[in-house]
């Protein structure tokens, strides 16, 4: 997912507009609509609410939604007070959301970019990615933790995934966790692919402090470090959809995921 996928407006005082600009995007609209109403009675944070859907129309080609605006800003480390408890905060939000009646949920799909279904949708895709970095990283390695994260399987029943969980979507007020938003590729399924952003944003302290906040299996994790593994591959190698002003960033997360690995394969991480 991209930071395009949707156009966001302020709308008034107290409502946003979200616009998808794509086709590819359109179907989120009305899972939103639906579901963001069941999920947000039952979440320790507030996530958007829906206010009215609009339709194609004026030369616009696709529904849109119209939310109630959530104040706050987005998540940077610099705007924290506290890393380690923001990210438990977070873990402990994902692990309310994954508690939530799942029956009936969207299973993953083309509207999830299927996230909450397996990574073996990806390997063709990250396959290649590995073999063109050649000696820019440990091709080895990566291939390991591919190996793994393909071994092992969510064998529980679906429960309930954001699908997205970065920086972006999260809103902090007051050096804290306000809101999580944008749940465009919520689905239900496997939580591994939120568990990505241990990585994409956390380190040290406040890492293992979301790992830990989490109760999920080591195999969960392995996953999640496939998940990982795989947006950072695409935008290294500059596949659609990557940005390059990220590739160095995701060199590094490549390079922990990779060391994280070895050290699950000692069982000393999750």
């Amino acid at each position: 997912m991209g930071v395009w996928d949707n156009r966001t407006f302020h709308l008034g005082e107290g409502m946003t507009a979200r616009l998808p600009s794509a086709t590819r995007y359109a179907a989120q609209v009305a899972k939103e609509q639906r579901w963001l109403p069941r999920l947000g009675p039952r979440l320790p944070l507030p996530i958007p609410r829906p206010l009215a859907m609009g339709a194609a129309g004026g030369g616009y080609p696709w529904p849109w939604s119209i939310y109630e605006w959530l104040p706050g800003e987005t998540a940077r480390v610099a705007s924290l007070s506290d890393l380690p408890r923001f990210a438990i905060d977070l873990a402990e939000f994902l692990f309310a959301l994954q508690q939530i009646d799942a029956a009936g949920g969207p299973p993953a799909g083309e509207h999830s970019f299927w996230r909450g279904g397996s990574l073996e949708r990806y390997e063709g895709e990250t396959r290649r990615a590995i073999a063109a970095l050649g000696d820019r990283i440990d091709t080895a390695g990566a291939g390991q933790v591919w190996d793994t994260a393909l071994a092992t399987a969510w064998r529980r029943a679906p429960v309930w995934v954001h699908g997205d969980v970065a920086a972006d979507n999260l809103l902090v007020e007051g050096g804290r966790l306000s809101a999580v938003i944008d749940f465009g590729c919520s689905a239900v399924g496997d939580p591994a692919c939120d568990l990505v952003i241990a990585w994409t944003f956390f380190e040290g302290e406040s890492r293992l402090a979301f790992q830990t906040a989490l109760p999920l299996d080591p195999d969960a994790w392995a996953r999640a470090r496939g998940w990982a593994l795989w947006k950072a591959l695409i935008v290294v190698t500059g596949l659609p959809g990557a940005n390059p002003l990220m590739r160095d960033k995701s060199l590094r997360i490549i390079n922990d995921v990779l060391a994280e690995h070895r050290l699950a394969s000692c069982g000393r991480s999750p």
